[in-house]
């Protein structure tokens, strides 16, 4: 029977933004996200990348895709999208598999609507349409730029100025998704053929980046729309002050500090503990403030890192375990290399507005309230589902969601 395949085309270049696909929102690299999009509808059978990057070919088979080399030849400014999912569809087609339908995703599109994208593959697989594209309902009056920059009305006439209610709605391309017959497509060579289908998603998914500013944007929409899920993490990282602190300490006229921690977050490394997980702390600072709250909670400490993210790696590289697998929760901009390291970047609440932006996950309770405590519930969560499957983890301590919209999946290790 053939198979519905998702491609993503994901080349390394890009004139707008520096290595663009491998950029984060929410956490996640762009194309991981649309990896992750594909693999959590139903209706697709396989995901494939196609790229000429090693770094994006690494973070697809992470996430779970098949990856494709794109020659250079079609891989630089000029190469059309159409040339990527052709050449994709004969290197599998080589692979012996049977292609029946194509959903053409656009990496640049971070928030995919799952459910629209299985609408639109049911319509093309019944044949009720031969092409499909994701599109957002928009009443605006359009215009253009004529003759001497004059503008002229596009969609409307100049001189009725209709209700609302009284107009037919146009639709505008989102770019997140096409989905079509893969038999026309070769036969066409382009997206669009035959009877096309339109496929509404909601104008809050509907940002495209092509400009750091949509980048931006994107990332600032990311936890109002990604919905938050257990942290599926084979290590914890944290730092100290302003996460198992409430980031202010107390000195006696002798200047001797001292700082409130809280019994909660301390219960929750026990429980990491009791679960194999491994824990640092690692700090900038040398205090022994730090010294003695790593040795009362049992867990190694690194202190006086200069260069956290280094001390991160070399760690990491010493237990064997990918950065990908690591959670590091940090609070302020001295914790964005490690939080940009990681697959799982963790914020508490009242973290700095980049920390916040650089996160995938962003915690329920502050810094020396809770905030340890609840991270440890989110990993220990998802080591519960992945363990007994028939757990929904939903109904796991701390699950709460921070918005209905697109989860990300916590990834299994390969």
């Amino acid at each position: 029977m053939s198979e519905v395949v998702a491609v993503v085309p994901a080349r390394g270049g890009s004139k707008g933004i520096a290595r663009k696909n491998l950029q984060r929102v929410g956490g996640v690299p762009l194309v991981a996200r649309a990896v992750d999009a594909a693999r959590r509808c139903p209706a697709i059978d396989r995901v494939v990348v196609t790229t000429d990057d090693r770094d994006i070919a690494a973070v697809a088979a992470e996430w779970g895709a098949e990856v494709i080399e794109r020659p250079a030849d079609l891989s630089g400014d000029e190469a059309s999208s159409e040339s990527a999912v052709l050449h994709a569809l004969d290197t599998l087609e080589a692979r012996r598999v049977d292609v029946g339908v194509v959903a053409f995703l656009q990496a640049t599109s971070p928030f995919i609507d799952g459910e629209a994208l299985g609408s639109a593959v049911q319509l093309v697989r019944s044949r009720r349409r031969d092409s499909v594209f994701s599109a957002v309902e928009t009443y605006g009056f359009l215009w253009e730029k004529g003759a001497g920059g004059a503008a002229e009305a596009v969609n409307h006439d100049v001189d009725v100025r209709p209700r609302r209610q009284d107009r037919a709605p146009h639709y505008l391309e989102t770019g997140a998704f096409y989905v079509f017959r893969a038999a026309g497509f070769r036969a066409s060579r382009h997206r669009f053929f035959g009877s096309i289908g339109i496929a509404e998603v909601s104008p809050r998914t509907a940002i495209e980046i092509d400009t750091a500013e949509e980048l931006e944007i994107a990332r600032t929409l990311a936890p109002l729309l990604d919905r938050a899920t257990p942290v599926a993490a084979d290590a914890v990282v944290t730092d100290f002050d302003g996460v198992h602190t409430d980031d202010t300490v107390r000195v006696d006229q002798d200047g001797v500090e001292s700082v409130t921690v809280s019994r909660s977050d301390g219960m929750g490394v026990s429980l990491l503990r009791a679960a194999g997980i491994p824990f640092l702390i690692l700090s900038t600072e040398a205090n022994p403030v730090v010294s003695a709250r790593a040795r009362k909670l049992g867990v190694e400490v690194r202190q006086a890192a200069v260069e956290k993210a280094a001390v991160l790696r070399e760690w990491a590289e010493g237990r064997g375990i990918p950065l990908s697998r690591i959670a590091f929760l940090g609070n302020d901009v001295n914790d964005l290399p490690c939080l940009e390291l990681v697959g799982w970047p963790i914020a508490v609440p009242d973290a700095h507005p980049r920390v916040l932006s650089a996160a995938r996950v962003v915690l329920d309770r502050p810094g020396g309230d809770g905030a340890v405590r609840d991270l440890a519930e989110r990993v220990l969560a998802a080591h519960t589902a992945r363990e007994h499957p028939d757990v929904n983890p939903a109904h796991q301590p701390g699950r709460q969601a921070t918005a209905s919209g697109h989860p990300i999946a916590p990834q299994e290790a390969s």
